[in-house]
């Protein structure tokens, strides 16, 4: 009979797989995603929209279009996120492309969603 073995980091990828990274356009906070957003790296979002959100901006733009896939949980970080910001301050998502975009879009997800940085950013700087 054959033996085998695996490494645990195979089965279950470290939180390592998802960076964000935080920058400011004048009152507008931008956390850009880079990775994967599943079970095991959405709580890194949610800290980093948290803490985000905490700084008081005029809006909150999550960029996804580094992002190479989007599960059911980082889906609920972002309708958990917009909810809590939108009272104070403006949400929006930069999402294109079938590995972010879609997921929202077939979910019927109220997010208001942008193709680029760029469209966000204008968007918000003219409201």
């Amino acid at each position: 009979m054959a033996e085998y073995s695996f490494a645990t980091d195979d089965v279950f990828p470290s939180q390592d797989e998802l960076e964000v990274q935080e920058s400011w356009v004048d009152r507008v906070v931008v956390l850009a995603a880079v990775g994967t957003v599943d079970l095991l790296t959405a709580p890194k979002l949610n800290e980093a929209i948290a803490a985000a959100a905490a700084k008081s901006p005029a809006g909150l733009i999550i960029d996804l279009s580094k992002v190479d896939f989007l599960a059911t949980a980082g889906i609920s970080v972002l309708v958990t996120a917009r909810t809590n910001v939108t009272p104070t301050a403006r949400f929006g998502v930069v999402a294109d492309g079938p590995a972010t975009s879609r997921p929202i879009t077939l979910l019927g997800i109220e997010i208001t969603l942008f193709r680029t940085l760029d469209d966000a950013l204008h968007d918000f700087s003219s409201a």
